[in-house]
């Protein structure tokens, strides 16, 4: 696990104990500190402690209650037994690519005629595009399923309509938000009935939701043959994968599905899943979120990014070791080139905030436009900004008079609010409150930004523009046992709304002076006591506190524990997250 300091002061928010922590000590037989993370999670009962701690399958929310789920198995029932091709639409990122792979797996299986199909991020962005169904139709297809996109494809929908071609669109972005739906024979989104108990699903989740229901009508009442089982396992993969690379909430069904996906993972013998896994690093490795979250999936995003995304599926979907792996280690190449323009996008966008003034603190907003960047890294680079500066992100890559935008937010700032309010001055635009994107006339961007600034400054207060920082429990050192420390891996997987445990302790002391380690001496090693008990600690580019720390005896940190076993014998060392001084 690494913690990012983030370079702006944070504010810690130590969440208060609750009485109900004690219940779940008495009854669970867990630490007091494993039992505050339950109440802070908002756990409310030893029963969905007991759910929480031990996630089941069985405890999935039937497939058949997925809003508009019917319809599309009537449709895809019909055209597997009549032997009409279908091809499957996806997104270019993570969740689009494992959504695509969910399906096409199914339909081969079935013997149907299938193909896929990938938008180009530059060439076409994001979502269903007119051209691109007229392609699909001159390949013979009859029914066009979109997967991770299409709720406000309306021109789009529309179109396919009007040329005979039947339309199922599955989604888990926001509608719009008048209501209004395209016009397909089916639409599986999950927000489309509020009443159904998982809103926050990924598309790679609804997709597999699909799947599931389609195994369901095909079976009857038997049993499910056991390819098809099979199946469905290592759909829980590209489920769970889908659903940590796109950073949807990690409760109640996303975290059972997300449990069950990296579980299977490790057991896979998938030739995708095991080149992946290889060109990554990280083979013998217990996968967890962090892995696919940054070991993984910015391999599989780089496809996108710097070439096709279509590359990608063909990856997951590889029943050829040789190839899978041919395939795996030239996305490792291209995710090495991505990262180099990162940086030197990185660079020069920090260079023009300085020059314009952007960093005043006064300014509640970031939008920075150039034709010299690469539109399938600028998403990643808002993200690095935000790092920085915290504060809503927009960057534009212009070319031929057009722009084409990413958008990324931070805690409790709707940005797809934000640019709806400022759609008058925009040509396109979809996504989630954070994160979007957005094509513009690149003469309209001046006044984009000034509209997006004003928009912030009058619908958030300056003190909510600070870092908050959440911390689990105050506690003192020698609390944080081996045993301890291993119990917190139940909580897992972590990702947005089940962080990794945060915890601070107060009044510490340098046992030693700190040690600057990293290829550059970036990072910060040092071993801190209290009292009862001493910890080895490291602060991953943290060394610039390296001067104050000398200069304090005794300081406060916020870190998340965890064991090493470089030394040989498991023991506790803290990831630092943050460190304060009296």
């Amino acid at each position: 696990m690494r913690l990012s300091a983030r370079m702006q002061k944070k504010q810690w928010h130590i969440l208060p104990a609750e009485p109900m922590a004690g219940q779940f000590v008495a009854e669970l037989k867990v630490s007091p500190l494993l039992a505050q993370v339950l109440v802070n999670r908002q756990i409310k009962t030893v029963e969905q402690a007991k759910i929480f701690l031990n996630p089941k399958l069985n405890d999935l929310i039937e497939p058949e209650r997925l809003p508009g789920i019917k319809a599309a198995v009537d449709r895809i029932e019909k055209a597997v037994k009549e032997k009409q091709k279908i091809t499957i639409y996806g997104d270019y990122d993570v969740d689009g690519i494992t959504a695509v792979a969910i399906l096409d797996g199914l339909f081969k299986l079935l013997g149907a005629q299938v193909d896929y199909y990938i938008p180009h991020r530059v060439d076409e962005g994001y979502g269903l595009n007119i051209e691109a169904i007229e392609q699909i139709l001159k390949t013979g297809t009859k029914l066009l399923i979109s997967v991770d996109c299409g709720i406000t494809a309306f021109n789009a929908a529309q179109a396919a309509k009007d040329k005979g071609l039947d339309l199922i669109i599955t989604d888990h972005h926001r509608p719009s938000p008048d209501g209004k739906l395209p016009e397909a024979i089916a639409i599986v989104h999950p927000n489309l009935d509020k009443s159904y108990p998982a809103q926050s699903s990924s598309g790679a989740t609804v997709s597999f939701k699909l799947a599931w229901a389609v195994v369901n009508r095909l079976k009857g009442s038997g049993a499910t043959p056991q390819h098809l089982r099979q199946f469905l396992v290592n759909s829980t993969i590209f489920a769970a994968m889908g659903t940590i690379a796109d950073v949807v909430d990690l409760r109640e069904e996303n975290r059972i599905i997300s449990s069950f996906g990296l579980r299977a993972i490790s057991e896979s013998n998938l030739p995708g899943i095991e080149a992946l896994i290889g060109a990554a690093g990280i083979k013998g490795q217990t996968i967890d979120s962090f892995h696919i979250g940054f070991c993984l999936a910015p391999v599989l995003n780089a496809a996108g990014r710097m070439g096709h995304a279509r590359l990608a599926v063909e990856l997951l979907t590889s029943d050829n070791k040789l190839k899978a792996i041919r395939i795996a280690e030239y996305l490792k190449e291209q995710n090495k080139q991505r990262q180099q323009i990162e940086k030197k996008i990185f660079k020069h966008a920090c260079s023009m905030m300085a020059e314009r003034g952007l960093d005043h603190p006064d300014k509640k907003t970031i939008v920075l436009a150039s034709d010299e960047w690469h539109t399938g890294v600028i998403g990643i680079v808002a993200s690095r900004l935000i790092d920085k500066y915290y504060r809503p992100t927009i960057l534009f890559n212009i070319a031929n008079d057009k722009a084409q935008g990413s958008a990324r937010s931070i805690e409790g700032f709707d940005i797809l609010a934000a640019i709806t309010a400022c759609g008058e001055y925009l040509n396109t635009f979809g996504g989630h409150a954070m994160a979007a994107g957005l094509t513009i006339d690149a003469d309209k961007i001046d006044n984009f930004s000034q509209a997006f600034e004003k928009y912030a400054a009058d619908n958030w207060n300056d003190s909510e523009f600070v870092s908050r920082f959440e911390i689990d429990a105050v506690c003192s050192l020698k609390d944080l046992s081996v045993p301890t420390v291993r119990s917190f891996t139940a909580l897992g997987p972590f990702g947005r709304g089940n962080p990794a445990p945060v915890f601070a302790a107060r009044g510490v002391r340098l046992v030693a002076a700190p040690r600057r380690v990293g290829i550059n001496g970036e990072h910060l090693q040092l071993a801190v006591c209290d009292n009862a008990a001493n910890v080895r600690c490291i602060g991953f580019n943290m060394a610039h506190q390296e001067k104050k720390l000398l200069e304090n005896e005794f300081f406060n940190i916020a870190f998340a524990p965890q064991i090493d076993n470089f030394y040989g014998e498991p023991s506790v060392q803290l990831v630092l997250a943050d460190i304060q001084f009296e």
